[in-house]
């Protein structure tokens, strides 16, 4: 068969596509041609059938049918996949084809001689493609699909895109193309079907009536024709928010109320405007636009931004106003031009608040209170009146006090009653310039209730203080010294600082006015030079000298004093320096030896010691003996050697001084013989006038008791002669109850005193003076 019979070869290739043809080739001087064509093989995959699928066979022009010839098959699949007969050359595939596992197959044939295994022609290559069939169904490999749009979106608004991919060959026939719809999610969104475009197909969506929409989207192959595969997916879509709602008020009508003793910036309460959008499309402003609480409440945004936080803005007082009307207004913080035409973001309420009475403390007339006294005011003076009420409506009585630790010293004292501030002790700037006291006031209804004020009292300077001068000055004049030499500069002080300064006047002493030896000299600059008169001065002929100087002020009444100072007489160079100062010796009387005065200090110890161990033995003589018996008795004996003689005794207070305290205080006509008085009556210092009149029902004795009893408590060494003891709770909670004389029976003979043993040891003491105990055994 020679070459040109190709062409006819591949015509029946084409409608055989499993055979094969084999050209012999002759050889030829030149060159070798060769004895077989390989061309490709085509195979349907996904063969079902039981037997090997027959592909192809293999010939060579020297096979001559006599088995001489051994056909071998290498490559791709060779030996698993597929299978040859080494002698007849046939081509078989004994495994199941899928292209979309493998789509070609690459396989090398080559003709050996049996025997010897000699090639008898080159290797050649072949090819076995496997041929598709729609057998695999589109699939979405990012499913399911999850989307978000904005509400209300127009129709037409794209919202996603899926794709399905087919595993089958795209280039022959229509096993990969595919095709999508809709199966659910109608008619609010529709699907291109060539694309995979999802997009709005109902307009105005609304979030607030239904926010998720859940879609099955379908892809079908062989362009969607009867008997193509498919493939499903979901596509979940979320509407957004956006602010299309306006807010509404939960009430018309908030009521609400406070106390008055509410602080500024506090909250009174929350009010909540509702809006049916979600985060920043909900986010509120609150303002109070109307009312007549406007200025005295204000209103903010919470942390949320969502609440109106009311908070009080300047002071309430119950007494004052009682109620307030305020009209908010709530609307969105960010508006969405798009739906501006539905209508105003916004809407109003009525807040109504209720102020609520509270028990205040005292208000004080002044915040303040500043007061000027000179030092030398008399004691009694009222410096001011403090003023001070209740601010509630039921306007209690107020009693004032001072602060204890204000004024530690009790300079002052304050009339409970009238709020009079009184001076009680004398007072002195150079000691104490300021006092700053807190004054208290207190409801009577309500001790609990107290109000303070600071009180500042600047006490003026009176020239009350001589001037002296500034130390103790001691000075030396050489004996070489002229007449006119200075030897000492001095000057003074005065505690007293008056207003335009001191001014100090400098003399000799009017016992020393015409001294011989010295002169002073006043410079009128608050300073003095002492001056020498006279020459020739010797520390043989005297040594010391005291000149004294007389320093006077220039205010007011005019104070002075008169200071010594001290001059030596010295022996000096020729430059006035110092060389020695004889002091006076001490002398002893000629007749007194050393020995003699060791002897007097010896006597004067001796007596000291002596008189010392009489002191021990008197103290020691007045401690009682105690038998052991006494010192078993672990109680406190209290003894009080002053008895009062009950309502006859006249001698220790007169209660006619509180009938009329306008009579003039008795001088201690007729004193107690016990006990001399130690408390020196206030009511010498308090004006009469702070006191008030007596009654002639005497209701003025209350105040006057309330004096009295402060004037007691300011005195600590005070004896407890008019203090008050009410014991009309005697004996409750206690075993032993009530121990009054006042309910026992007249008689004693017939009371039964056995109980006493029953109240413990402690009272072992009192059954044995009674006679219960007959004897010390029975105790123990």
């Amino acid at each position: 068969i020679k070459i040109e019979k190709r062409p006819k070869c591949h015509e029946v290739m084409l409608v055989v596509p499993l055979c094969f043809v084999s050209f012999f080739l002759s050889k030829s001087l030149r060159r070798a041609k060769r004895g077989w064509v390989w061309n490709q093989f085509f195979v349907l995959e996904e063969y079902t059938e039981q037997k090997p699928l027959y592909i192809g066979k293999l010939h060579s022009d020297m096979d001559k049918g006599d088995g001489s010839i051994k056909y071998i098959l290498s490559g791709e699949g060779a030996g698993t996949t597929f299978t040859l007969d080494d002698s007849t050359g046939d081509i078989h595939a004994i495994q199941r084809l899928d292209r979309e596992v493998k789509a070609q197959y690459v396989l090398r044939a080559q003709a050996r001689q049996r025997e010897t295994g000699h090639p008898l022609e080159p290797e050649s290559e072949f090819i076995v493609k496997i041929q598709d069939i729609n057998d695999n169904e589109p699939k979405f490999l990012d499913g399911p699909y999850f989307a978000t749009i904005p509400e209300m979106s127009p129709i037409g608004t794209f919202v996603i895109q899926v794709t399905a991919t087919d595993a089958d060959d795209p280039s022959y026939g229509n096993s990969a193309r595919v095709v999508y719809s809709i199966l659910e999610g109608q008619p609010y969104f529709s699907v291109d079907p060539k694309t995979g475009e999802v997009h709005v197909s109902l307009a105005d969506m609304d979030r607030e009536v239904k926010e998720q929409y859940h879609l099955v989207i379908q892809a079908k192959d062989m362009g969607g024709q009867l008997g193509g595969l498919a493939g499903t997916t979901t596509v979940n879509i979320t509407l957004s928010d956006v602010n299309d709602n306006p807010p509404k008020f939960t009430k018309k009508l908030y009521q609400m109320s406070v106390l008055e003793s509410g602080p500024v910036s506090s909250v009174v309460d929350r009010i909540e405007a509702k809006d049916r959008d979600l985060g920043i499309n909900a986010e509120m402003r609150y303002s109070i636009i109307d009312g007549d609480g406007r200025d005295t409440f204000d209103i903010s945004t919470d942390a949320s931004n969502l609440y109106g936080v009311i908070t009080i803005k300047k002071h309430l007082d119950f007494e004052r106003k009682r109620s307030y009307t305020l009209k908010v207004e709530g609307s969105n913080a960010h508006i969405d031009p798009r739906f501006i035409n539905k209508g105003l973001f916004s809407d109003v309420t009525i807040v109504h608040v209720s102020v609520e009475d509270v028990d205040e403390p005292p208000e004080f007339e002044y915040p303040f209170y500043y007061v000027e006294v000179p030092e030398d005011a008399e004691i009694g003076t009222i410096l001011t009146m403090i003023s001070a009420r209740d601010p509630d409506v039921a306007n209690s009585s107020v009693r004032y006090s001072i602060e204890r630790m204000s004024d530690p010293d009790k300079y002052f004292y304050m009339d409970i009653t009238s709020g009079s501030l009184i001076t009680v002790l004398p007072l002195d700037r150079e000691e104490v310039t300021w006092h700053n006291l807190t004054v208290l006031a207190m409801e009577m209804n309500n001790p609990l209730m107290i109000g303070s004020v600071s009180v500042a009292i600047k006490v003026l300077d009176v020239n009350d203080n001589p001037p002296s001068l500034t130390q103790y000055y001691e000075a030396f004049v050489c004996e070489n010294a002229q007449a006119g030499q200075l030897i000492q500069t001095v000057t003074a002080i005065d505690p007293d600082e008056p207003t335009g300064g001191q001014h100090f006047y400098y003399s000799l002493a009017p016992e020393a006015a015409n001294n011989p030896n010295f002169t002073l000299r006043d410079n009128q600059d608050n300073s003095a030079w002492i001056l020498t008169r006279r020459g020739g001065w010797s520390s043989q002929t005297q040594n010391i000298y005291y000149l004294p100087i007389f320093v006077s002020d220039g205010e007011q009444p005019v104070h002075s004093s008169t200071s010594t100072l001290t001059i030596r007489v010295c022996s000096c160079d020729v430059d006035g320096n110092v060389l020695t100062c004889l002091a006076e010796a001490s002398i002893l009387p000629v007749n007194l030896s050393r020995g003699g005065l060791i002897a007097i200090l010896t006597c004067i110890f001796i007596l000291f010691v002596m008189l010392m161990l009489m002191l021990t033995l008197q103290r020691h003589r007045k401690k009682p003996y105690l038998t052991n018996e006494e010192e078993n008795v672990h109680e406190n004996i209290v003894c009080y050697d002053d008895e009062g003689g009950g309502e006859e005794d006249t001698e220790a207070f007169d209660i006619a001084a509180l009938w009329n305290p306008h009579a003039e205080p008795v001088r201690y006509a007729k004193l107690r013989q016990d006990m001399l008085p130690e408390i020196q009556s206030l009511s010498r210092y308090v004006s009469q006038t702070c006191v008030g009149g007596v009654s002639e029902d005497g209701s003025n004795v209350y105040s006057y008791m309330l004096t009295k009893l402060y004037e007691a408590d300011l005195d600590p060494s005070a004896p407890p002669y008019d203090s008050l003891q009410t014991y009309a709770y005697e004996g409750e909670g206690s075993v032993a109850e009530s121990l009054s004389s006042l309910q026992s029976p007249a008689s004693h003979s017939d009371h039964d005193y056995d109980y006493l043993n029953d109240w413990g040891p402690r009272f072992h003491k009192l059954a044995e003076m009674y006679g219960v105990i007959e004897s010390k055994s029975n105790i123990w």
